[in-house]
């Protein structure tokens, strides 16, 4: 039972974010999944800050831990925790008055029977932390989950992993790739070209005001995302399987460049969203929803499967994943990853090609799945050469494949994580 809350500025949006908070830490749900449950009702600046407040707070989580720790002798219930989290990350990083802050979360706590006997903790805590805000400067940049960093620290080495952290922490700035006319976007956006032909914005606002999207000049893309479409090479009349289509940038770089297009996905629903972005855009592709593993077309002159992975290199973007995942599913992930490259290789005509990608930091899902393919399949090649595309270092290029990095660029706003290969029957 929830008791009412004095008149606090801003608690709303307080209330929405330590929700979101919730679910993501507790109950281990992403962002997305819970996001319009928890915000719908609120005025639009509202569940923007909601969203932007819990975003942020998650990217910084351990360096507010590491604020909280001086001034807790044992860690409170998770509820009031993520309220302190939050408390920090206003003091600290928005430089947000104490007073207000202070009296939000105190007034938050005492809308549930079971927080209430913490208000007085709440109170003291965030009044100690914002005399000593000038210590936040001086934190090393957020670490990720053990779950995750050993794992990587045993794949890249921990001076690697330190230089991805502060990429996380960082954030990503907002890329697009044109329709057609890259300088065109840049020049009308404000943007600058990066080396493999994004168009990069350090500052959007809001995507649907930008111009050119109401005329589908350009989509929303990372710069690292667009890298598969390119390397594919994709040409007029080509027959090509977005084998896991959605959420369809590939698809509509396929489609630009004449390719005969067929966009394959499980969820009908995201399948649609591809579909209106094809319409906005004033392409075209056909659309199939079916499971990958039983799809039956082709034979196809090449394929790209940008299969069902961990994302953990995207969190640049979604800094929700390392505290919502444990890496408990992450088995499973890789067994069907082999199941779809297998599958996808018995769709190709002869000669044809098949790009395999995935937005991860993991070995497991790049580099590992390529050596474990060519052992089950002895015809089978990697094409280095096609990855040599405009822009790729000769250095990001393994024997596997292309591995980028949120760390790469980062004077100009770094990268997600992928992993990218050609395959070939010899």
């Amino acid at each position: 039972m929830k008791t009412s809350s004095p008149n606090v500025a801003g608690l709303e949006a307080r209330r929405a974010a330590l929700a979101l908070m919730d679910a993501v830490t507790v109950e281990k749900r992403l962002l997305s999944e819970v996001l319009s449950k928890k915000t719908d009702a609120l005025s639009p600046p509202d569940r923007a800050r909601a969203q932007r407040l819990v975003s942020d707070a998650l990217r910084q989580l351990d360096r507010c831990d590491r604020m909280l720790g001086p001034h807790l002798s044992k860690l409170p219930a998770p509820h009031v925790m993520n309220a302190l989290r939050l408390g920090v990350f206003e003091l600290c990083v928005e430089k947000a008055p104490a007073h207000g802050v202070v009296n939000a979360y105190v007034a938050l706590m005492q809308e549930r029977p079971k927080s209430a006997h913490f208000k007085g903790l709440v109170n003291a805590v965030l009044r100690k932390v914002s005399e000593s805000v000038d210590k936040w400067d001086g934190l090393p940049a957020p670490m990720m989950p053990k779950w995750l960093r050993k794992p990587l620290i045993a794949d890249f080495g921990k001076q690697t992993v330190l230089a991805i952290e502060a990429a996380h922490a960082r954030g990503a700035p907002l890329d697009l790739s044109a329709k057609t006319d890259t300088a065109a976007v840049a020049e009308a956006v404000g943007g600058t070209i990066l080396p493999t032909g994004s168009v990069r914005l350090a500052e959007a606002g809001q995507v649907t005001t930008l111009p050119g999207f109401v005329e589908g000049d350009w989509w929303v893309q990372d710069a690292a995302a667009a890298l598969p479409a390119r390397i594919l090479a994709p040409t007029p009349g080509l027959r090509v399987l977005d084998m896991c289509a959605a959420p369809g940038g590939k698809t509509m770089q396929l489609a630009a460049a004449g390719a005969d297009v067929t966009a394959l996905d499980i969820s009908p629903s995201r399948l649609e969203r591809v579909a209106q972005n094809l319409t906005r855009c004033g392409l075209s592709a056909e659309m199939v929803s079916a499971d990958a593993l039983e799809f039956e077309g082709g034979p196809f002159d090449a394929i790209l499967l940008d299969a069902p992975c961990t994302a953990t290199g995207t969190i640049r973007r979604h800094p929700d994943l390392p505290y919502a995942k444990d890496g408990g599913d992450f088995p499973a992930l890789f067994e069907l990853q082999e199941y779809l490259i297998d599958r996808a290789l018995g769709l190709l005509a002869p000669g044809g090609r098949l790009v395999y990608c995935t937005c991860s930091l993991l070995i497991d899902e790049g580099e590992e799945q390529v050596r474990d393919a060519l052992k089950r399949h002895d015809d089978l090649e990697v094409d280095l050469d096609a990855l040599r595309v405009a822009g790729v270092e000769a250095d990001w290029i393994g024997p596997e494949g292309l591995r980028t990095r949120p760390d790469f660029w980062a004077d100009a706003g770094g990268m997600d994580g992928f992993f990218v290969t050609v395959l070939r029957r010899k």
